[in-house]
């Protein structure tokens, strides 16, 4: 493939005059001598029963422009250790407002491999990249002939640095096996008219073999995605689709778990461990008869204990009831599980602060309802009126466009991969994680997170 009169040939004809300006600046004799080779292993760290993620520090991009306004690598990094296997930092300044000085404060602040993401060309670049504490580089197939690949490679070797080889298509492929690449990085971005598609990674992952890792890159942005790649690939690279979300935290936890909800919380050690097991909502119900109804100070004990997006679970109150514990407790959504209509829902975000979403439970039967109602940030999809610990069924949902639905309805340890498997936005667990109504089970709910992120 080309890259004549591509985006990316402009990028590389850009690097070429940065690197010579960068030498003239920082000659290679001011720090050759001081380097010491990689102790963080990049081969390795990739190499698990499990899934790799190497989440990536990235601002802004060709594709996209300014990603990421208030770009802080330390912070982004002290969130992506808890996940990470390794962190990709972008270093090219001109397209992707990157910096070499980036990679020793993301280094400091995780124990992972770090990844100098950059358009590598000269060797200078790689003992550049080792001198800002990087373990690894990128090596795009788009932009190198053979003979250059093996000098660049054998340079990051000799530092002990490991190597994400990235390729775009089939012959790029054929000549990362030929050069016997051991991370190969399928870019599912096609770098002359920067389209996405992840049939790619379907396509090429299987004609490598069982020694390679291989890593599916670009456009990858839900839980339902990984899962489903996770058959082809031994990890991704994910950038932007975290760097666009203002809660970096919950946007790692919604594609590497899903967006899930443990509902029904009334005692404030629950919450602490659903957070911890990797739940982004907590339920709170205010709905009067349930089992695991709170008031509003028992409500407000279970939020104080950890950081979760919290929902209030109304059904059939009225709209100054829902707006006041809304109001008072702060509450991110409501979640209305009665007979309110689409006139009552209107009503209610007339009132509503804006920033609180409305979900209404839909109970499903032998058909799916309509999900058009305006005002309905998200649908809850339940059997009865909710807390029944029965399911639906869930052939219904095949072919269905889940993005905007949380399932609910006899979710535990047991069911929970068949039902994410659904391609949901998400899974809302509450009976199948007790010891009894109300009476979360901490071994149930780590349960039910280790096996969604067992893949």
């Amino acid at each position: 493939m080309s890259i004549k009169g591509t985006v990316l040939e402009k990028i590389v004809l850009d690097k070429a005059v940065w690197v010579e300006a960068r030498k003239a600046q920082q000659p290679l004799t001011t720090f050759q001598n001081s380097l010491q080779p990689a102790e963080r292993h990049f081969y390795d760290a990739l190499r698990g029963t499990r899934t790799a993620f190497i989440l990536e520090c990235k601002k802004a991009s060709p594709s996209k422009g300014l990603i990421r306004e208030d770009f802080d690598p330390a912070a982004i990094a002290g969130i992506y250790r808890h996940y990470a296997s390794a962190v990709s930092v972008l270093t090219d300044e001109k397209y992707f407002q990157g910096n070499f000085e980036f990679l020793p404060i993301v280094s400091a602040a995780i124990t992972q491999p770090v990844l100098c993401k950059d358009f590598i060309i000269d060797p200078y670049q790689i003992y550049l990249a080792r001198h800002y504490q990087a373990d690894a580089i990128l090596l795009m197939l788009s932009v190198l002939d053979d003979d250059q690949y093996r000098q660049l490679a054998a340079v990051a070797h000799s530092l002990k640095m490991g190597i994400l080889t990235e390729v775009s298509n089939e012959e790029e492929l054929e000549r990362a096996i030929a050069l016997e690449a051991k991370v190969v990085g399928i870019n599912n971005r096609d770098l002359r008219d920067l389209s996405i598609d992840l049939n790619r990674t379907r396509q090429l992952a299987p004609r490598l073999g069982h020694g390679v890792t291989v890593i599916s890159e670009s456009g990858i942005h839900n839980y339902a995605q990984v899962r489903e790649l996770s058959h082809f690939a031994n990890g991704f690279l994910i950038g932007s689709a975290l760097m666009e979300e203002d809660d970096l935290n919950s946007a790692v936890r919604r594609v590497l778990m899903g967006a899930n909800k443990v509902c029904g919380l009334t005692r404030a050690e629950d919450a602490r461990v659903a957070h911890e097991a990797g739940a982004i909502y907590g339920g709170v119900i205010f709905a009067s008869g349930s089992p695991r109804q709170v008031s509003s100070e028992q409500a407000q004990a279970v939020m104080a204990a950890a950081p979760l997006k919290y929902v209030g679970v109304f059904r059939n109150n009225s709209i100054s009831d829902i707006v006041t514990q809304a109001t008072t407790l702060k509450l991110f959504a409501v979640q209305l599980h009665g007979d309110e209509d689409p006139a009552f829902v209107a009503e209610l975000r007339q009132a509503l602060p804006d920033n609180v979403q409305i979900w209404k439970a839909l109970s499903i039967k032998d058909t799916l309802p309509a999900r058009d109602w305006p005002h309905v940030d998200r649908y809850v999809f339940d059997n009865g009126q909710g807390g029944t610990g029965q399911r639906f069924d869930w052939s219904l949902l095949q072919g269905q466009k889940l993005d905007n639905v949380l399932l609910a309805g006899g979710l535990s340890a047991d069911n929970c991969v068949e039902a994410a498997q659904l391609g949901c936005a998400g899974l809302d667990f509450n009976s199948g994680v007790e010891s009894a109504p109300g009476i979360k089970d901490a071994s149930k709910i780590a349960a039910v997170f280790r096996t969604l992120r067992a893949y």
